[in-house]
């Protein structure tokens, strides 16, 4: 046996319909598409989310909302999280880039201190924006909060 003697198994495969070759062959005239209308024309192809006419679901819901487009999106890290990154790594300054290194926040994501925890020794903290309760529990405990 070599791959000159192979062949697929008994009705692995068959021959495609040919049709449109005249009346003797017995798939002529409408070449097995039925008679008339959109779907026998050369060319067809139905739009995405077509119904056949009927009004189609992404308009017949109801529209409502808006994107701002002035949103500024911020990583939120929470005060117990400094902490614990501060106390981890005996750091008396925790910034957006030892956040970042720390893996909290993305290279190009802004970051927002939010007051979830407590904290109980004075840190100075850089963040792009504060919480009026992270902000106030850093100045608290002898901290410092720096916007950048």
């Amino acid at each position: 046996m070599d791959l000159s003697n192979i062949k697929p198994a008994v009705g692995a495969t068959s021959n495609s319909k040919r049709v449109g070759r005249g009346a003797g062959s017995g798939k002529g005239g409408t070449s097995t598409r039925g008679h008339k209308g959109a779907k026998s024309r050369s060319g067809y192809s139905r739009k995405i989310g077509f119904e056949g006419g009927q009004m189609p679901l992404q308009r017949r819901l109801p529209k409502f909302g808006f994107k701002n487009i002035n949103r500024v999106e911020y990583k939120a890290v929470n005060l117990r999280d400094i902490v614990a990154l501060a106390e981890a790594k005996n750091l008396a300054k925790v910034g957006i880039e030892e956040l970042r290194a720390a893996g909290f926040a993305g290279k190009k994501q802004l970051v927002k201190i939010l007051g979830v925890g407590e904290i109980n020794r004075a840190l100075e903290v850089e963040a792009n924006a504060f919480s009026a309760a992270a902000q106030q529990a850093i100045e608290a405990a002898g901290g410092k909060t720096t916007k950048v």
